[in-house]
């Protein structure tokens, strides 16, 4: 090898170098940012934009995803709000934090959408009420308006083992549901009441945001699970689509134009995502410099 050639790697070897060193120092600079402006980042450098509230999975009591919701609610980036759900359902009070939480951001007067996608049953229909219109795929399994409890009781199986459960409590219905011994009446009247006390809540929320009358909405809480199409009959959805329609129906309805820019809602801190996005970066950039100094093997570069 040449005098000549050996100077041409050096100089590309130092100019990967250089560009690591480069990148890693832009990256620090952003995260440095991150810590001292908290917050207030995302809404300098964001834009304009729709924000993409993702509900997915079990619904349960998510104080960084309401704090998030609150912060969004605040922002004047945000010009609206689109509600995608694909949810079997959860805990009454996770469906009813949510529920607040986006009732709020229409109070503070963000145009706000809901799209059911494959599933959104119970809390996961309850979170859609609040929005001014609800979006639906014809097939989405949606309503079950109701509330359940469940428990489970061995005490024959523990009796056949040889087996006995003591419990000492404060009084009489502190252990009921309790697995080891049947329910009495007196703490299956106490439960019954406890459901149905949450499923009325339920009932006035879909009254309350449907527009329809009790009597109506009665029928149809009875715990019942529909596809779309039955839901847009029943008056519990607004029309058949998903997040193109709803998109279109912003343009129309709100004045929000159809090509601006969406933004995911994160319920992590800035400093938690930029702490992501670095570490991502520099994971990737640094494997990019093995590989070009032949210590990495060939295929595909991790991510």
């Amino acid at each position: 090898m040449t005098l000549e050639s050996d100077l041409l790697l050096d100089r590309r070897r130092l100019k990967r170098q250089l560009g690591f060193w480069r990148g890693a120092l832009i990256l620090g600079l952003l995260l440095a940012a991150a810590l001292y402006w908290g917050d207030k980042l995302p809404d300098a450098l964001a834009g304009e934009h729709v924000a993409r509230l993702p509900i997915e999975g079990t619904i349960t009591d998510e104080p960084k995803l309401l704090r998030e919701i609150a912060r969004v609610g605040r922002d004047s980036q945000v010009r609206a709000v689109m509600v995608v759900i694909d949810s079997p359902g959860g805990t009454v009070a996770g469906g009813e934090g949510l529920y607040r939480a986006i009732r709020a951001l229409r109070e503070a007067g963000k145009p706000v959408v809901a799209v059911l996608t494959g599933t959104a049953a119970s809390a996961g229909y309850m979170v859609a009420l609040p929005a001014e219109r609800i979006f639906s795929r014809e097939s989405t399994l949606t309503g079950s308006i109701g509330v359940l409890l469940q428990s489970f009781e061995v005490s024959e199986l523990i009796a056949r083992l040889g087996l006995h459960a003591e419990t000492l409590t404060s009084g009489p219905l502190k252990d009921q549901p309790s697995p080891f011994r049947p329910l009495t009446e007196e703490g299956r009247a106490a439960l019954a009441a406890v459901v149905d006390d949450m499923y009325r809540q339920f009932v006035a929320m879909v009254v309350a945001s449907r527009g329809m009358p009790e009597e109506r909405v009665l029928p149809l809480a009875d715990g019942r699970v529909m596809t779309g199409r039955q839901a847009l009959a029943a008056g519990l959805v607004d029309a058949i689509g998903g997040e193109a329609e709803a998109r279109s129906w912003l343009a129309a309805n709100r004045g929000i134009a159809a090509d601006l820019p969406v933004r995911e809602i994160d319920p992590r801190s800035t400093t938690e995502r930029a702490l992501s996005l670095a570490s991502a970066s520099v994971w990737r950039a640094g494997i990019a410099a093995f590989r070009a100094e032949g210590w990495w093997p060939g295929g595909i570069l991790p991510r």
